[in-house]
């Protein structure tokens, strides 16, 4: 038998580089509008001034670490349920709810995962929103949504702020904020964060770019960058180039506080003392590890923080849309539940879709089904280097164990 020649055995590898040459150009041309841009002139020189900036990146006060034993051994043993295997249970929204303002003067409708629409005191903001089948900067290939949107995104009510936590897909969604770009408001973002909405279209006069403890008034509602433990980045070249950020809402005569991704972290303490009570918390509770502790709270870390920041009524998010980690999809409101009861705490629970005014239904309604989960005693989510002072006792903030 004749084995092929060198020549053809070079011809055949350069025909295969080619072709994987044309293949990566191809899928980084459908994805490059996507990736977002780098900040750069008089936003770049702002950043640099950040008490968060840092050796060319923004930074933490207390570090983030991953865990890459467990990392590894959870992609291997995922929870069977991590995804739904029927149709998940939600309510569509009718537009005209939105015509009749909340009796209580606070309302609060979970679109999904971190998409929340809050009125409150007569402003109507958007947090994270994301209308897109897939989270990522391609259509074909990235983590799929569980339902469509349950509202189409021109039947939105006119909204005074559209915040954005973080440059993360699944919560900056570049395809929404395109539909979004020529309405009438005010986009509220993280340093650094504008130059990928500018770069999207969104006009630079609507772009309010903050840092943390920055305050902005909206009329009679003042909107408040708070910090978060958490990280940024679309690409592997650009990881921790913008700030994150969770918001507080300040009306005259309700307060929310919206946690966008986090780990438990310090300064949780410092937000409810300077910011709080607030009548609502709305706290990620999904897309946890042991492996990642200080990147997401899990539940109980959840219900701490929300005493922290000293909350009235807790509202779990960042669940129930996205497989992102490899809990069960119905873990995060489970152990969410047993945690607010052991402590104890008022705990709404709607379904996709559904509102709730904090102030009138604070009774916890189970909607999702039954599913085998892991407990906190099974896997534990404990943040590293958090110090919690004495006078948080009073609040019922305890660390998760």
């Amino acid at each position: 038998m004749q084995l092929p020649s060198r020549t053809l055995i070079r011809r055949v590898l350069k025909w295969v580089g080619l072709a994987l040459l044309v293949v990566l150009s191809l899928v980084l041309a459908d994805a490059w509008q996507g990736l977002g841009h780098r900040a750069t002139g008089a936003r770049r020189a702002r950043m640099e001034q950040s008490p968060q900036w840092k050796a060319g990146a923004f930074e933490n006060p207390e570090p983030i670490v991953n865990l890459l034993g467990p990392m590894l051994t959870g992609a291997f043993h995922p929870s069977p349920d991590a995804s739904p295997h029927e149709p998940v249970a939600v309510q569509p929204i009718d537009p005209a709810l939105f015509a009749t303002p909340p009796e209580s003067g606070l309302r609060v409708t979970w679109l999904g995962h971190s998409t929340m629409l809050i009125e409150l005191d007569g402003h109507r903001v958007l947090t994270d929103p994301v209308w897109s089948d897939r989270v990522s900067p391609l259509t074909w290939v990235g983590p799929t949504r569980y339902y469509p949107p349950l509202i189409p995104l021109e039947k939105l009510p006119k909204l005074d702020a559209v915040l954005i936590s973080h440059d993360h897909y699944d919560h900056l969604d570049h395809r929404t904020i395109i539909a979004m770009k020529d309405w009438d408001t005010k986009f509220f973002v993280p340093l650094g964060v504008g130059a990928h909405l500018e770069y999207w279209g969104v006009p630079p006069e609507k772009i309010v770019e903050v840092d943390w403890w920055q305050r902005t008034k909206l009329g009679a509602l003042e909107v408040v960058s708070t910090p978060v433990r958490h990280a940024s980045g679309r690409h592997v070249f650009d990881k921790d180039a913008t700030l994150w950020s969770s918001y507080a809402l300040i009306g005259p005569k309700h307060r929310a506080w919206f946690s966008g991704d986090s780990g438990l972290f310090t300064a949780m303490q410092d937000i409810g003392e300077k910011l709080g009570p607030f009548d609502v918390t709305m706290i990620e509770v999904g897309q946890y590890h042991r492996a990642w502790p200080d990147w997401h709270l899990g539940p109980e870390q959840a219900v701490t923080a929300h005493h922290l920041v000293r909350g009235k009524v807790f509202f779990p998010m960042h669940w129930g849309l996205l497989t992102l980690a490899y809990h069960a999809w119905t873990e995060p409101i489970e152990r969410s539940v047993i945690a607010a009861q052991r402590t104890p705490t008022p705990i709404v629970t709607p379904k996709p879709g559904q509102s709730v005014e904090p102030e009138v239904a604070t009774e916890y309604a189970r909607w999702w089904p039954r599913l085998p989960f892991e407990t906190v005693e099974q896997h534990a989510v404990v943040s590293g280097n958090v110090v919690i002072r004495p006078s948080a006792a009073g609040l019922g903030a305890t660390p998760a164990p």
